[in-house]
């Protein structure tokens, strides 16, 4: 566990290092702010007392910002050859892929403590549904873990960050868009399937309030394929 720590701190003295982690938040927190009390359909046009505009702006938010800090974690360093020397400090393949994902997540997670102030906000305009805020931030994580895995996968089967980048994008966007739109355009239980495999279902059902197993079972196949994979990708050059 340590050594995964160690990773992790890396990752993240990266992020800061880099002025890639303050670049994420500040876009994260205007972008989402900015739909939220401002402009589109805010909570004033609503006029209902919920976190529901920012969270359908955090949905996609997420969905670009994650690909743009995985797609180095892993291309990078299969570039510049420092992934061999990771393997020289007695760490495994395993270790190396949890420690990136966790840098990543505490990355998110620090961008979604920022916007605690949205709901204390709230709150002293309404009644809010408090099992509904803390169902949508879970559900904010969940997404998040998922892309993770998602985007480090890609980063592992390339050496150019920006096709990382697309890779995770494309992969993304069937589980993002395309299953729901197919499980719409579909009846039965075809149709069904498509929709339960689309993670705005699952999105939506933890942002009512309702923690259905289902759904966290969802998430953690996604992040568990995903990390294994990104493993196995790893693992090619002991093969080699």
């Amino acid at each position: 566990m340590s050594k995964i720590w160690i990773i992790t701190k890396r990752e993240l003295s990266a992020f800061f290092d880099s002025l890639i982690a303050y670049v994420m938040i500040i876009l994260f927190l205007g972008l989402s702010g900015s739909f939220t009390w401002l402009f589109g359909t805010n909570i004033f046009v609503l006029g209902q007392a919920n976190l529901d505009v920012f969270y359908n702006v955090a949905f996609w938010s997420l969905f670009f910002f994650i690909p743009a800090i995985t797609m180095r974690m892993i291309a990078e360093e299969n570039k510049a050859g420092t992934i061999e020397l990771l393997i020289t400090k007695a760490v495994s393949d395993g270790q190396i892929v949890v420690g990136k994902f966790l840098a990543c997540l505490i990355l998110v997670l620090i961008a979604l403590v920022c916007t605690v102030p949205y709901y204390i906000t709230i709150s002293q305009l309404g009644n809010v549904d408090d099992g509904s805020v803390i169902g949508g931030y879970i559900g904010m994580l969940f997404l998040a873990s998922s892309y993770i895995s998602i985007g480090l996968f890609a980063s592992s089967l390339t050496q150019n960050q920006i096709v990382a980048f697309l890779i995770a994008l494309f992969i993304g966007i069937f589980f993002h868009m395309l299953f729901d739109v197919i499980g719409a355009g579909l009846t039965g239980g075809i149709g069904e399937i498509f929709s339960f495999l689309s993670i705005r279902t699952h999105v939506d059902s933890l942002s009512r309030g309702v923690i259905d197993s289902r759904d966290i079972l969802y998430f953690l196949s996604i992040i568990i394929v995903g990390l294994v994979a990104t493993q196995i990708m790893l693992s090619k050059r002991n093969w080699k």
